[in-house]
């Protein structure tokens, strides 16, 4: 994250702004990070609950593809008007929340199991992304502008996804795709 975390942001397309803020979430004054992430985890429980877990998973799988590309692009032209990272730009919140979720589904376990591996992923997640761990700062610093953004997200999502995993094989909970 940058240093202009907390300065006035500038005018810029509105478009961008919708993007970019996760549907504004990045503009609440308290954890815009952690609100858009949990905001993301509402939006993939709605569509655990409308449709078969498989789906969800190729659903999710399918978002987090084309949000990323999406929000390396938006994320890029904010950077134009409100400075490298600013704290109010949330899309990569979404995909990192994402990513764990991919494995949270629990099959014919109870929904009981997948919302526990949803939270577990969508914590696993902020905890990750807050101390960038691993790799996580150099992949940001490493990559500039909007894939730099979205990247070191990814990362962090990639290893909550792998210790909701190994959780999941531990308590040997089913899964959709095996």
């Amino acid at each position: 994250m940058s240093d202009n975390n907390y300065k006035k942001l500038g005018v810029a397309p509105r478009f961008h702004e919708v993007l970019s803020t996760g549907l504004y979430t990045g503009l609440v004054p308290f954890a815009p990070g952690t609100v858009a992430a949990f905001t993301g985890l509402l939006l993939w429980y709605a569509l655990y609950l409308f449709l078969p877990p498989l789906w969800v998973t190729i659903v999710t799988f399918l978002l987090i593809i084309t949000v990323t590309i999406v929000g390396a692009w938006t994320s890029d032209i904010m950077e134009n008007y409100w400075g490298p990272d600013p704290r109010a730009v949330v899309i990569d919140e979404y995909v990192g929340c994402w990513i764990p979720l991919l494995v949270a589904p629990c099959a014919t376990a109870s929904s009981d199991w997948t919302w526990l591996m949803a939270l577990l992923g969508f914590g696993l997640f902020r905890l990750i992304d807050i101390f960038k761990p691993l790799g996580c700062r150099a992949v940001e610093k490493k990559f500039p502008g909007g894939w730099g953004v979205m990247l070191d997200d990814v990362l962090a999502g990639f290893y909550a996804l792998i210790i909701v995993l190994l959780v999941k094989y531990v308590f040997n909970l089913p899964n959709v795709l095996w």
